[in-house]
């Protein structure tokens, strides 16, 4: 059996700045590699999770020229944890500002879980500025997914958590928990917004990983981290990400052209393997790869190996 591939060496943005966007916000990105180098665009998850140093890593930066943004609202974007003109079709916008400050025809798109939801959409819309995509924990956003996780499922595996993730929850809202949710987060009562916050962002970084991470749950813990994380995210989610129904597998066609890298963990909890199976069976042309033995981190070494493998190939293309 080959080695497991792991991520470059640490590297610092050759640029850095903020972009005004346009509605108040402004969007802070970095390029990093080689400039000129082949073009990519790294999409980070959440929504409101930012990007960070790690992400760097997936890119051999003698072949990439990278850049990587926090979408609106999160990271370094101001304002912080803003909701308003912050929607699906905002950043897909966002990205296409970016592209042009870049410089770049086309370029790889390479987006995990909320990324990969953006990345989807984005391609869909503007097929032809993709020259690659690679996609890492597949979420189409679909009802039924966002129950399994925030409803009743992935509470099945998780009892203990699940407490955790309902407690600041009156018993009589808890049968729909992202609306009892929205109510807080977008309410008057800082104390309770910034308890709820943490509550939500808890429970996803303690249920992303096939194995206990301590380090991932004490960042997700962070206030100001949580409060941008569980904000953008339970905003998006009440509104079904403005995507109309099955929207991004029903435009699959529109990508088949594109070569392109699906990865997803066998015992993904956030973003249940059966959804990415059927964009594989949808999608043939695209490698698919249902890695054993992982969940939905990035940062799991199945995961990353064939992340890194992918950029590794299309770096040669």
């Amino acid at each position: 059996m080959s080695q497991l591939r792991t991520p470059y060496p640490p590297i610092e943005p050759y640029e850095t700045g903020m972009m005004d966007v346009g509605d108040g916000h402004s969007i802070y990105y970095e390029r990093c590699g080689r400039r000129g180098g082949k073009p990519a665009v790294f999409l980070h998850g959440g929504p409101g999770g930012g990007c960070n140093a790690e992400h760097r890593r997936l890119f051999d930066p003698e072949h990439y020229d990278v850049l990587l943004f926090d979408q609106r609202g999160c990271g370094r974007s101001t304002p912080h944890a803003e909701l308003e003109a912050n929607t699906t079709w905002h950043l897909v916008d966002d990205i296409e500002r970016l592209r042009k400050l870049a410089g770049a025809e086309q370029w790889l798109v390479f987006g995990g879980s909320w990324g990969s939801t953006l990345a989807l959409a984005y391609a869909e819309k503007h097929p032809e500025r993709v020259s690659e995509l690679i996609l890492r924990g597949i979420y189409t956003l679909t009802q039924p997914e966002l129950d399994w996780y925030y409803q009743f499922g992935a509470s099945e595996l998780f009892p203990d958590k699940w407490a955790r993730f309902q407690a600041p929850v009156p018993e009589s809202e808890r049968g729909d928990m992202i609306a009892a949710y929205r109510r807080i987060l977008t309410g008057d009562d800082r104390d309770a917004q910034l308890e709820a916050a943490k509550a939500w962002t808890i429970w996803e970084g303690e249920t992303i990983t096939l194995l206990p991470d301590e380090g991932m749950t004490s960042a997700f813990s962070d206030g100001r981290f949580a409060l941008a994380f569980a904000r953008i995210e339970n905003h998006y989610f009440s509104h079904g990400a403005w995507l109309e129904d099955n929207q991004l597998m029903r435009d699959l066609h529109k990508l088949r052209n594109i070569p392109a890298v699906l990865v997803h963990g066998r015992y993904d909890m956030p973003c249940p393997a059966r959804y990415a199976y059927a964009m594989h069976e949808a999608w043939p042309e695209a490698d698919f790869h249902l890695i054993e033995g992982a969940g939905h981190a990035y940062s799991e070494p199945g995961i990353l190996d064939q992340l890194i493998r992918a950029t590794d190939r299309f770096a040669r293309q």
